[in-house]
This record gives structure tokens, C-alpha cells and sequence, in this order.
């Protein structure tokens, strides 16, 4: 199993849900992947931020939507080693700074950005939690994926603020894909949205999560009342399909290959 206590700083380590329905999204991604998500402790002190639990693993983050007009929608956190150095990157290569860094409780520090493209993320600097304690592995997250119509500009601009490399993929007709690198790790990806996908659609960050069975994972989807607008699909990483669930918080699901497995971290 692919147990984490800690990860290197420049990896995503940790994903979180805003829903308006704390309670039903428990009922949908119990039923998906296995999930509890418990009211917790200190729960309240912190806005309703609950902790997914997978096998008494975190697995996710879901708390209540924090303002009006916030859409539900799937996040994604970077570890990094210095909170306000990244805040500075940030803003100096033209990316918009939502919440400066904060302390959260004893567990960490946690910032809000989004990139010159409007693409949301955020970045955690631990202390008590590194993140995700379970990846790879049915249920957990596994692959964080930028959607952007100016790959160019999106690899400068996580270069300078994470150091990240990146890798090009011929998929033949399907195109180039990139694999963004945190030294010699493959830690995420990224995919040119033009044409692909409609204008109105912003640029974002899309979360991956294993599963089994793609196939009766996305049946399972359909029937709890969430849509499936691509997919499910073969390519080399297995099969995937994109989902969203019935508040539209989009997100990916994958059935892993066998080479893709033998070579998860």
C-alpha cells in the first residue's frame, strides 16, 4: 500500500472538496470509494473542514462552501518548505495571491493562489500533518492534472515557483501531454484544454482517484446522480474516465494498468 508520512517538498499531497452538502457528498463518496468523512473535533473551529478516511487513512479534505457564489469544485496542495517564499514567487511571475499564508491549528500553514491562467491551487507547508496518508491505491488520489490553453506560459510559470521540469508525451492523436517533474519524480501532469474543452471552462487543476473498476465505478457515479461528461476511456495509465459529482465538483477516476502500478511510488 502506498502509505505516506511525509512528501518532498514540490509534490501535491493533499486534495479537499467545497461542497453545499457536507452530509449527501459523504453519502455519494462512500458509496464511490469507501469514504467516511466524520465530523471531527476540532471541526467546527475550523469552519466544518472534515478529514476523508479510507481504512482510518486521510485520504481528502471536505468542507461547506465558505461564501456565496463559490462553485463546488475538487483542490489541489503542493508541499513546500516555505509558505511566504512560494506567496512571493507567486506574485512575482504574475500568479494572484486568494489567502495568504495562515496557520491552521497545529497541523500546518496552508495558502490560496491562482496562476496567470485563473487555474486555483494551494500550497502546505506541514508541521503535525504532512497530508494524504494513503495514495495510489483504490480510494486515494493519485495524479493531480493542470488543464491549460497556454502550456508555454504554465511551464514558466510552475518552474519558477516550484522548480518543477517537465516531460513531453507524444499520445499520437490525441496530442502532447506533459509530465511535470519534481526532480527525477513524475508528480503530476498537464494538458492542453483548447479545443478539448469549452471556452466557458476556466483553466484548473483536475484530481485523479483509483479505483478498481472504471467501468462500475462510473455506473455507480450515473446512479447516485452525478454526470459523466468523458469517458471512460483506455490510455497508457489505464482506464479513466472524468465524473462530476451531483453539486458539479469535477474529478477524474482511474483503473491503474499493471506497468502503471509497478511503477507508483
Amino acid at each position: 500500500m502506498s502509505e505516506r508520512t511525509n512528501y518532498v517538498p514540490g509534490t501535491p499531497c493533499w486534495v479537499d472538496l467545497a461542497t453545499p452538502d457536507i452530509e449527501a457528498a459523504e453519502r455519494f463518496y462512500g458509496e464511490l470509494f469507501g469514504w467516511e468523512i466524520p465530523e471531527l473535533p476540532d471541526s467546527a473551529e475550523m469552519g466544518g473542514y472534515r478529514r476523508a478516511k479510507l481504512d482510518g487513512r486521510d485520504v481528502a479534505g471536505v468542507m461547506p462552501l465558505m461564501q456565496e457564489g463559490q462553485p463546488p469544485a475538487w483542490s489541489t496542495y503542493v508541499s513546500v518548505d516555505d509558505a511566504e517564499a512560494i506567496g512571493r514567487a507567486v506574485q512575482e511571475n504574475g500568479g494572484t495571491m486568494i489567502a495568504e499564508p495562515m496557520e491552521v491549528s497545529n497541523y500546518g500553514r496552508l495558502a490560496l493562489f491562482t496562476d496567470p491562467e485563473g487555474a486555483f491551487f494551494g500550497i502546505w507547508e506541514p508541521a503535525d500533518f504532512a497530508g494524504a496518508e494513503l495514495v495510489n491505491e483504490p480510494g486515494a488520489f493519485s495524479w493531480n492534472e493542470l488543464g491549460t490553453r497556454d502550456p508555454s506560459a504554465a511551464k514558466a510559470f510552475y518552474a519558477a515557483i516550484f522548480g518543477w521540469g517537465f516531460r513531453d508525451n507524444d499520445m499520437g492523436e490525441m496530442g502532447t501531454y506533459i509530465e511535470w517533474l519534481n526532480g527525477e519524480d513524475s508528480i503530476g501532469g498537464m494538458l492542453d484544454i483548447r479545443g478539448r474543452l469549452p471556452d466557458e471552462i476556466p483553466a484548473h487543476w483536475l484530481v485523479y482517484f483509483v479505483v478498481e473498476d472504471t467501468d462500475a465505478t462510473i455506473e455507480t457515479v450515473k446512479s447516485a446522480s452525478g454526470n459523466v461528461p468523458f469517458g471512460p476511456v483506455d490510455i497508457p495509465a489505464g482506464r479513466f474516465a472524468v465524473a462530476a459529482d451531483p453539486w458539479g465538483a469535477a474529478f477524474a477516476v482511474i483503473q491503474l494498468s499493471e506497468e502503471t502500478v509497478t511503477k507508483a511510488p
